[in-house]
């Protein structure tokens, strides 16, 4: 069984950075895909950022340029730098993981999640 915990949310001014880590409780998590998720009050959970086993990434079109997904499989370790926030990206983010090679932004495939970790983003 995989378990995923993240760390890492707060309270932040628009403008400011946050890093999210989400750990991973196996000994090694190869072959998994891992994806950032989020969901706002009201609103459906989306896909934020994925990476895939072999480095490959994804990105939604509101965080591209603003947002980066690394891996450090060393470590069970997947990291989301956010930087620019607007308010817009409060919401509860997720990590959640997936045995396959390639990764998606698409909530369904996605068999073992955290329990999320809160980003305000408020002046």
């Amino acid at each position: 069984q995989l378990q995923l915990v993240e760390s890492g949310g707060g309270l932040v001014q628009p403008g400011g950075s946050l890093r999210l880590s989400c750990a991973a409780s196996r000994a090694t998590w190869d072959s998994y895909a891992i994806g950032w998720f989020r969901q706002a009050p009201g609103k459906e959970r989306e896909g934020v950022s994925c990476i895939s086993d072999y480095g490959t990434s994804n990105y939604a079109d509101s965080v591209k340029g603003r947002f980066t997904i690394s891996r450090d499989n060393a470590k069970n370790r997947v990291y989301l730098q956010m930087n620019n926030l607007k308010p817009e990206d409060t919401a509860l983010y997720y990590c959640a993981a997936v045995r396959r090679l390639w990764c998606g932004l698409g909530p369904e495939p996605y068999g073992y999640w955290g329990q999320g970790t809160q980003v305000t983003v408020s002046s």
